[in-house]
């Protein structure tokens, strides 16, 4: 530890894993101390003006599972996780103050509600603190664009070739440098429970397709199964569109939300893959889909809070309705649409739905119903274990026709069940009498 000096915080919030992570790799190279943190902030769990919570039981429960695994994996390099419950900047400063730390780490985060915190975090600590961010949510590193962000293209399949011809992946970081044993803080932490902020305590439903738990332990176990043990990345292109089971679609969506996989990682399994394995169509659509989120992530960057205004990034000015009969018709699966209904049960009862699901309920919420699209995507993020601020405003924009499709399609449900569910098959799993007969 000769040369390293001054305590470090890293400040974890969409980064919540050891391996590939840019801010505590960093700290640990340059600091004698470092102490992670992670606030559940009591904001996140309020009721929205929708009666939902801002954040549902599924997602904090992921949430939770991932947080714990974080523990474990920083307690193995002597690293301390403080977690606590309220107003982040306020705990943020408190826990500086008290521990006299020299420097902040975290991931770069631009959306509205995070870059308040951020703002209002350097304003109220002293200007001695040293601020370090980093760009660590890409597949393609901002500093490996092809062009600038104020130039990115406005249409997916332009920004994909360019990056495809002229971009490339970083490498994964290594593990963090093992620390010294320090009892800094000189108690535990535990994360709070469902109830202790409001929620209701969750039951895995015997049908859900997504039975995982989080942490980036339960990330990588699926990538074993998925990719080395199964080898159904071999046919993910064929199944991906699939309503039923856990191996239609490779479900790496919720452990990339939290952080807790890297894109990085992901990109370079699937190389890893296609060396050993198999190429082919299929181990491509997978990095497709990674650009896919890459291209929404960098498309908020581009129009800030444009995203979260009804007119959407192309300020379209379209006849919304907050129709609050129709809005509780969609939530609770009572539309007449029984393969709408169907979708929304699941999400309402295990917190996931497929990719297809989730075009035609959107879809249907914004083109049939007219409905105020903002609205459905906030039930989304309350709802989703995979919500991703960028992909669920950047997708409900893409099917509200206020963001990057360029034919502003709408989806004929019926027709979409027939092709996605022509034996009746999710259906008759997700329906209401069979729920709650």
């Amino acid at each position: 530890m000769q040369n390293r000096k001054g305590k470090a915080l890293v400040w974890l919030r969409n980064d919540l894993r050891v391996n590939d992570q840019t801010s505590l790799f960093k700290a640990t190279q340059v600091h004698e101390h470092v102490i992670g943190l992670y606030c559940f902030d009591l904001d996140h769990y309020k009721k929205t003006e929708w009666g939902f919570k801002k954040t549902g039981a599924f997602r904090t429960q992921f949430l939770i599972e991932s947080i714990n695994q974080l523990q474990s994996d920083l307690n193995k390099i002597n690293i301390s996780l403080i977690i606590t419950v309220g107003n982040t900047v306020d705990l943020i400063s408190q826990w500086v103050n008290k521990l006299e730390v020299t420097d902040i780490y975290f991931q770069n985060e631009w959306t509205k509600e995070e870059h308040e915190n951020e703002k209002a975090l350097r304003k109220r600590l002293s200007p001695s603190i040293n601020f370090h961010s980093h760009y660590d949510q890409f597949l393609f590193h901002p500093d490996e664009l092809p062009t600038d962000i104020s130039n990115l293209p406005e249409v997916f399949t332009v920004f994909r070739k360019q990056c495809e011809k002229e971009s490339s992946v970083r490498p994964c970081l290594p593990s963090p440098t093992l620390m010294s044993m320090s009892n800094l803080l000189g108690e535990s932490f535990s994360c709070p429970t469902l109830s202790e902020l409001g929620l209701e305590e969750t039951k895995q439903h015997v049908n859900s397709a997504f039975p995982f738990k989080g942490g980036s332990l339960a990330g990588k176990e699926r990538i074993d199964d998925y990719f080395w043990k199964s080898k159904k990345l071999s046919f993910y292109k064929q199944t991906r569109n699939g309503l039923v089971g856990l191996d239609y679609s490779s479900k790496f969506s919720a452990w990339l939300s939290n952080g807790s996989l890297s894109s990085r990682q992901l990109y370079w399994e699937v190389k890893s893959y296609e060396k050993e394995i198999q190429k082919n169509q299929s181990t491509y659509w997978m990095i497709f889909e990674l650009i896919w989120r890459d291209y929404f992530k960098y498309i908020s960057l581009k129009h800030q809070n444009k995203i979260f205004l009804i007119g959407g990034i192309l300020q379209r000015n379209y006849k919304w309705k907050k129709d609050s009969n129709n809005i509780h018709k969609w939530i609770t699966g009572t539309t007449r649409e029984p393969f709408v209904n169907a979708n929304m049960l699941e999400l309402a009862q295990t917190g996931w739905m497929s990719n297809r699901g989730r075009q035609n309920v959107a879809s249907y919420f914004s083109k049939e119903l007219l409905l105020d699209w903002r609205i459905g995507a906030a039930y989304f993020e309350s709802q989703l274990i995979d919500y991703d601020v960028h992909s669920n405003y950047g997708n409900w924009m893409y099917v509200s026709g206020v963001g990057n499709d360029p034919r502003d399609r709408k989806f004929n449900v019926q027709f979409q069940a027939e092709r996605y569910d022509n034996d009746g098959k999710f259906q008759r799993i997700w329906n209401q009498k069979t729920l709650f007969e």
